[in-house]
């Protein structure tokens, strides 16, 4: 059998393919709690989010003036690195949860955020919310989930690809020139309503408009817009994909339960804040209707029924890098310390389960 997205035919997705398909959440994964605690987790509120927009706003004006005291210096790169960090993993985690709605109370508040977090994203944010929400409802399956962003098993060569931040970047562009031209591919026609795609159309015009006038007003002269925004907005795209690549990496593709095919970590208070509470994607993935500020609480809720979380953010991405190059080099590669599912282990050879669906 072979897979018409991907190319590749393989013994997972036939298994797939033989069994009735449910909805990836907390009842596809045994995962169980009373009514009452979800309710109680589920209620929104706008004081969270706004919350949360203040002090990013005090971050990004900290942190851009240090980029300014460091103009003239050899502390400029770093300067930007950390500012365009601030920048860019709010945002994409802040497009993430107004995508599904919970990230305020106010209906017109959260579609104000999505879309102003999805232009700094760079990701028409309906395209976003509907591929997203296809991803929540086939969670890592091949030929189905259209948010799988890298090939797996993972190489070194793929490794890099994805960490430098290219992979995310060249796929935001051609899909926004895909909905500014009308070109629509065959995921997006499966996962998106058809009566959407005028609405769509025509925000992908309204963002390629903003580009070009950003780049417009860069070549008149407006070099700010370069130090403080272009630049620092593509150098934080390599903690984005730091943190988006080990969602999922070295886990399982075509796995009814989440905790088989999504991973928990751990991370310090800085870096739980600015990726929205989304170390905890086990338990995002379970329950997506639990907004960003209840994770924790929905962590400690569900944690006797989970296994561990992974041991942080530097250790499981170092150990992700480990198994790409032990994999490339032909070596053993089973992980040390993070989960992982059983076919990601070899000795010597490796078979192919699936390329990236975000192309």
């Amino acid at each position: 059998m072979i897979n018409k997205l991907t190319g590749y035919g393989n013994r997972h997705r036939i298994k797939y393919m033989s069994e009735a398909f449910s909805a990836t959440n907390a009842a596809s994964s045994g995962v169980t709690l009373e009514r009452k605690t979800i309710k109680i987790l589920c209620k929104r509120s706008d004081r969270p989010g706004l919350e949360f927009l203040a002090k990013w706003a005090v971050s990004l004006l900290a942190t851009g003036y240090l980029v300014h005291l460091s103009i003239g210096s050899l502390w400029l790169w770093p300067a930007l690195f950390v500012y365009g960090t601030v920048i860019s993993l709010p945002s994409y985690a802040m497009s993430h949860e107004s995508a599904h709605g919970t990230a305020f109370r106010t209906r017109w508040l959260n579609e104000l955020v999505f879309w102003i977090t999805s232009l700094i994203y760079m990701e028409e944010p309906l395209h976003r919310r509907y591929t997203h929400t296809n991803h929540h409802t086939y969670t890592w399956h091949v030929d189905k989930d259209s948010q799988m962003p890298f090939d797996t098993p993972v190489t070194l060569r793929v490794w890099l690809l994805e960490m430098s931040g290219w992979a995310l970047t060249h796929f935001h562009i051609i899909t926004l020139l895909r909905l500014v031209r009308g070109r629509y591919t065959d995921v997006m026609k499966w996962v998106i309503p058809n009566d959407e795609f005028p609405r769509i159309r025509r925000n992908a015009c309204v963002f390629l408009g903003i580009y070009m006038a950003i780049g417009i007003a860069i070549v008149a002269g407006a070099d700010w817009l370069l130090w403080y925004l272009v630049i620092p907005l593509f150098l934080g795209r390599i903690t984005v994909a730091a943190f988006g690549l080990i969602q999922h990496v070295e886990m399982g593709e075509n796995e009814a339960s989440i905790i088989d095919s999504t991973r928990s970590f751990r991370t310090n208070r800085l870096a739980s804040f600015l990726y929205l509470n989304m170390e905890n994607h086990v338990e995002h993935h379970l329950y997506p209707q639990v907004p960003f500020y209840s994770l924790p609480d929905l962590h400690t809720a569900v944690k006797d029924q989970l296994p561990e979380p992974d041991s942080g953010f530097w250790r499981t991405n170092l150990e992700a890098l480990s198994v790409a190059i032990r994999r490339t080099l032909g070596r053993n590669t089973k992980a040390w310390s993070i989960r992982q599912a059983p076919h990601m282990i070899s000795e010597g050879g490796f078979e192919k389960v699936s390329v990236r669906s975000m192309k």
